[in-house]
């Protein structure tokens, strides 16, 4: 054997190392990030529609918008993985991220603080299609985000966080993952 050989592969023995080092730096590209946002946004909608379906737990107007924010992030995840962008293109998919997950982050918020302090009058008020096909869209939103009753109900919780909390803990992440794409666009040469 060649001095310097690895005994297995018959490589430099010191290439093995620098090899793993770039496999794991490369989890870190763009296209792999956006890759995973999409396929954790696809879980979440999953874990929506199972506990909506299976669970029979109806999602009220915020839940509904907050599922559109999320869709929205995994179609611009979705794009962006499949487009693979360089520098100019990972700043503009990571800030439309970023205003997606901003979005749903407001709404789950805003849930999230009716949640801790539900109305005195607890009526369940119309549906979001109802109010959206009834009424024009600058009169819709300021009853959608008022909240009913139903939105400050919380019917599930895991490790003492209702949906709407650990929503709001997923738009974080989301945004978090927007601002660390922009960070590594920045400093990637151009």
């Amino acid at each position: 054997m060649a001095r310097g050989l690895s005994p297995r592969e018959g490589r430099p023995a010191g290439r093995l190392e620098v090899g793993r080092v770039k496999n794991l730096a490369s989890l870190s590209r763009p296209r792999l990030l956006f890759a995973a946002a999409f396929l954790a946004v696809v879980g979440l909608l999953g874990y929506g529609l199972w506990l909506q379906h299976a669970l029979h737990l109806e999602p009220c107007p915020m839940c509904i918008l907050q599922r559109y924010a999320f869709a929205l992030v995994g179609a611009v995840a979705l794009v962006a993985a499949l487009h693979n962008p360089g520098a100019l293109g990972v700043r503009i998919y990571a800030g439309l991220l970023i205003v997606a997950a901003l979005a749903g982050g407001g709404v789950a918020a805003r849930q999230t603080w009716l949640q801790h302090n539900p109305p005195k009058l607890a009526d369940c008020g119309p549906g979001l299609e109802f109010m959206v096909e009834s009424f024009p869209l600058s009169e819709a939103l300021p009853m959608i985000f008022r909240g009913s009753g139903d939105c400050s109900k919380v019917d599930w919780t895991f490790l003492g966080l209702s949906i709407a909390e650990w929503a709001l803990a997923c738009f974080i992440g989301l945004v978090l993952l927007g601002i660390l794409l922009l960070i590594r666009a920045r400093t990637t040469p151009r």
